[in-house]
C-alpha cells in the first residue's frame, strides 16, 4: 500500500469518526438509579435535558440519598454514551492498518 492510499484512508477514517461523533451527540440515553426513582435523560454530548425524582424521595431525611441517586443516574448514562461511543469508534477503525489507530 502506498502512502497515498494510506493518507486516503486516513482522512476517510477521520470523517467517518466526526460523523459518528455528531450521530451520538445528537442522541439521548437515559439513566436510572434507585430502581427508577431518580432517573434522567443526557445527550450524547453530555448535556442533561432532564431529570425526574419519585416524589417519596422528596422528604428532608432522604436529601443525601436523593443527592447519591441523581450521580447514580447521571453516571449510568454517561456510561452508556461511553458505551456507544467505544462500539462506534472500534467499528469505524477496524479497517485501519496495523498501529494507525486514532
Amino acid at each position: 500500500m502506498n502512502i497515498q492510499q494510506l493518507m486516503k484512508q486516513a482522512q476517510t477514517m477521520q470523517k467517518k469518526m466526526k460523523e459518528m461523533q455528531e450521530e451520538i451527540a445528537a442522541k439521548d440515553f437515559e439513566g436510572k438509579a434507585g430502581g427508577s426513582l431518580v432517573s434522567m435523560i443526557m445527550s450524547g454530548a453530555g448535556e442533561m435535558k432532564k431529570l425526574t425524582v419519585d416524589p417519596s424521595l422528596l422528604k428532608e431525611d432522604e436529601k443525601e440519598m436523593l443527592e447519591d441517586l441523581i450521580v447514580a443516574a447521571h453516571n449510568d448514562a454517561k456510561s452508556k454514551v461511553d458505551a456507544e461511543s467505544q462500539d462506534s469508534m472500534s467499528g469505524a477503525l477496524g479497517g485501519m492498518p496495523p498501529g494507525m489507530g486514532f
